[in-house]
């Protein structure tokens, strides 16, 4: 069916393409935009990752779709007005994935608390027509019975407002599969060595290698991007005549615990933490997610590890306002992500420079050999950044001009012509696909075993099967990472069940024993990054 993906047909496409018009390297929530905004214009489009699809930043967000109330404080009013625009337009387009979300700021004295109504009334009013709905105060009674763990000592009530909230991984390969449906190619696992360039030293395409074959492939187009995120200068260096791109990656980390510990339906957000930062508590799948941090690291990697001042900041700030006190024994998951923070070359060395005052807005970077570098952002604005990256790569490439049509494009899972969008929580993530996944268990009952409970009809081994077949999963990580989700959720359950997901997964891709063991050993060496406290 269209829209589903398949590696190997990608592949015999590659074969057959002479020149592309655009190749993008990245595919994270940037390049994946980028690779539908050209798709769906009828731009020739080929996206390159050397991992799985949001491997990096973009599966480790605080999953909110939103416009940013801290930025209003810093007086950002443009950047929050564009991210309450796009919110509104991913939620039309992706409402199997987007859902409104109430948020609750806890107000502990009477000024802070006005500042905050006023603050959120000016957030709403820039959402317009795409209003999630009304902020109102909230009296300390109302506050309790929203939170029953709050401590409730010089409480004097909440502000409550409205933002959205999302599966990030989910959301990028409904990306992938969306832009598949508008005639786009990519390829996972397909890591760029080099570019190429033709007569005056102009970018022509890449020198790519297929990481499971290891086959190298020269791959021509009329203009290639760099949405590599916090590795973008790595690809700069690449290109000789590059602009210099001044990345300071920031990290952000989380946690994840039992819903016992914030049983509200509720997000509250804690404003003012130590390091300046807002802090949330959010529910996620029947769990809590609490975070984020904001730390400066010397260099990018590509599966960073939280570190253990920043685990403490957030138990610290967690206990500070909650009865119930937890430990770090009782953390489920911690993961963290890079930031792609642009800096000018004056402020790159500064010391004083904190990660909360650099801009989250992007950047277009446009080298003298033509290639295109996008550059900082963030989910919510993921499209806007693709329609203006796009717009550039027409000017730079001389293409056909055609407009972008994103803003009312139907994200792959959106809608469905057999059945209304599901009312169960789990499977509407998959949107239309759910109907393809218990067809499968029509045929054979025993693919609705659960992998994690007798008593269970989720993590079923028809999700496995379905996620190789059609959603390009080449490893254990890409299935229990980032589409269960459930390595960020419960990194011991993970490790529970990886060896019952390989040996689903050897069959489906034709694998022999000695993979089906080095993909559990290299799991589980992974997993115990996110297992708290670490093993």
């Amino acid at each position: 069916m269209k829209g589903f993906l398949n590696r190997d047909r990608f592949l015999d496409i590659l074969e057959n393409v002479n020149i592309w018009d655009i190749i993008i390297i990245g595919g994270g929530a940037t390049g994946l935009g980028i690779a539908l905004d050209s798709s769906s214009r009828g731009y020739k489009t080929l996206l390159l990752e050397q991992s799985d699809f949001s491997k990096g930043t973009s599966s480790r967000s605080t999953k909110l779709i939103h416009g940013g109330i801290r930025y209003l404080s810093q007086g950002n009013i443009k950047l929050v007005y564009e991210a309450l625009q796009e919110r509104g337009f991913l939620l039309k387009n992706a409402p199997h994935l987007v859902k409104k979300q109430k948020f609750i700021i806890p107000v502990f004295n009477w000024k802070m608390g006005i500042m905050y109504w006023a603050g959120l009334k000016l957030y709403e009013w820039l959402s317009g027509s795409l209003s999630f709905g009304k902020s109102q105060f909230l009296s300390q009674k109302e506050m309790i019975k929203y939170f029953p763990e709050i401590k409730n000592k010089e409480l004097k009530g909440g502000v409550l407002y409205y933002d959205g909230q999302f599966d990030d991984a989910r959301l990028a390969i409904n990306l992938a599969q969306t832009c598949v449906q508008k005639g786009g190619i990519l390829l996972n696992y397909f890591k760029v060595k080099s570019l190429l360039k033709e007569v005056g030293n102009k970018v022509s395409g890449v020198v790519a290698c297929d990481l499971e074959t290891k086959k190298k492939y020269s791959i021509y187009s009329k203009i290639v991007i760099n949405a590599t995120g916090v590795f973008s200068d790595s690809i700069s260096k690449m290109d000789e005549s590059s602009c210099p791109i001044f990345i300071k990656p920031s990290q952000g980390t989380h946690i994840v615990l039992n819903k016992s510990f914030f049983r509200s339906s509720n997000a509250i957000v804690i404003p003012k933490t130590t390091d300046g930062r807002v802090l949330f508590c959010v529910p996620w799948n029947n769990h809590v997610l609490v975070g984020t941090t904001d730390t400066f690291l010397e260099k990018s990697v590509l599966e960073p590890k939280p570190l253990e001042e920043e685990i403490d900041f957030i138990l610290q700030t967690f206990n500070k306002y909650f009865i119930l006190h937890i430990k770090k024994s009782d953390i489920l998951s911690a993961f963290s992500g890079l930031r792609p923070l642009f800096v000018s070359s004056n402020n790159y060395c500064s010391d004083t420079i904190k990660t909360k005052d650099i801009s989250r807005y992007h950047k277009l970077i446009i080298s003298s050999s033509g290639l295109i570098s996008i550059i900082g952002g963030k989910w919510t604005t993921y499209r806007k950044m693709a329609e203006d990256t796009v717009n550039k790569a027409i000017e730079i490439g001389n293409l056909q001009k055609s407009p972008s049509v994103t803003k009312n494009l139907k994200i792959y899972g959106s809608y469905s012509s057999y059945d209304q969008k599901s009312q169960n929580l789990y499977w509407n993530k998959y949107g239309e696909d759910e109907y393809h996944i218990k067809k499968l268990i029509e045929k054979n009952p025993l693919l609705g075993v659960s992998l994690i409970s007798k008593d269970s009809s989720y993590y079923t081994e028809a999700e496995v099967i379905w996620m190789v077949r059609y959603e390009m999963a080449r490893t254990i990580e890409d299935v229990l990472a980032r589409r269960f989700r459930l390595l960020f959720l419960n990194a011991k359950k993970a490790i529970d069940i990886a060896p019952r997901v390989a040996a689903l997964m050897a069959k489906e891709l034709s694998r022999d024993d000695k993979w089906e063991k080095s993909q559990i050993d290299a799991f589980k060496k992974l997993a115990m990054q996110y297992y708290y406290p670490p093993v």
